[in-house]
């Protein structure tokens, strides 16, 4: 799903214009962006937790190569899923 159809499956079920959801899903983004930014933990009670983890420096080996390289430490974001989600996806037949 891209942003567009998020934005029009919003406003369905909302029953409200899509420059409103639009409006308002650019504002959530952009507060959670700012609160990841200052290291906040953003938690969506039925979603789960956005946060920010520091990735220590790692030695890698490119597999062609062998050469060894050095990865830098660096800033990423880590989701952890609720529990509620976590039971709806083991619910969802597994196609294997």
């Amino acid at each position: 799903m891209n942003h567009k159809e998020l934005i029009a499956a919003m406003a369905a079920k909302m029953n409200a214009p899509k420059s409103l959801v639009e409006d308002l899903l650019e504002k959530t983004v952009s507060t959670c962006n700012e609160l990841l930014v200052e290291g906040k933990t953003i938690g969506f009670q039925s979603f789960g937790n956005f946060e920010v983890r520091k990735k220590e420096e790692r030695l890698s080996v490119h597999p062609a190569t062998q050469i060894r390289t050095l990865v830098p430490p660096k800033l990423v974001v880590n989701f952890k899923q609720s529990n509620i989600l976590k039971d709806k996806l083991k619910e969802l037949p597994h196609n294997e």
